[in-house]
């Protein structure tokens, strides 16, 4: 199920990063680089290169079978939400978490498709702040191993959560999906 989407998606950003690394080098598409800033928070050409650079797939397909229970969670049953994404925008599609912290009700985004989940996830990746580290190391290397280790602020589990999509990536051979990367 989440393989054909991350491939689909990895693939789509791959032509975008080398289409914007062609304008930078060039010096066209000036206002739509400006754009891209914005919209990535990207405050240099090289932050917006890191924003736009797809991390392996291998890690999304991990992280979508843990944080989706292997595409049994209510999230994903009923929202398409594979990786967990939480929802603060009353407008948007939405729905809640069963548990609530303290008296405060958890919003997960509810999404048309896999694929649209997949895009979105790859786009917080690219905009939070807490994985600016994470799109640092991933201008330097591909290798998942490593770069699982600067996701742990994705979850509250923290460095756990590194050590445990290093266990799934390893017994699932996905590293080997990246090699078609």
């Amino acid at each position: 199920l989440i393989i054909p989407a991350v491939n689909d998606v990895y693939a789509e950003l791959m032509i975008r990063y080398n289409e914007v690394s062609a304008s930078l080098e060039s010096g066209s598409d000036t206002d739509k680089i400006a754009k891209l800033k914005v919209e990535y928070k990207a405050k240099s050409d090289a932050e917006l290169l890191m924003a736009l650079k797809p991390h392996p797939k291998s890690i999304a397909i991990a992280q979508a079978a843990m944080e989706s229970s292997w595409a049994t969670s209510r999230f994903f049953r009923e929202a398409y939400n594979i990786f967990g994404v939480w929802s603060f925008d009353k407008d948007e599609p939405r729905i809640a978490a069963l548990k609530k912290r303290g008296d405060k009700t958890i919003w997960v985004k509810e999404y048309p498709s896999i694929k649209a989940s997949v895009s979105d996830y790859y786009r917080t990746i690219a905009r939070g702040g807490a994985f600016k580290e994470f799109r640092k190391l991933k201008m330097k290397t591909d290798d998942p191993f490593a770069l699982v280790k600067k996701l742990d602020r994705y979850s509250e589990k923290g460095a756990e959560y590194g050590h445990e999509l290093t266990s799934i990536i390893k017994f699932n051979k996905f590293h080997q999906l990246d090699a078609n990367n």
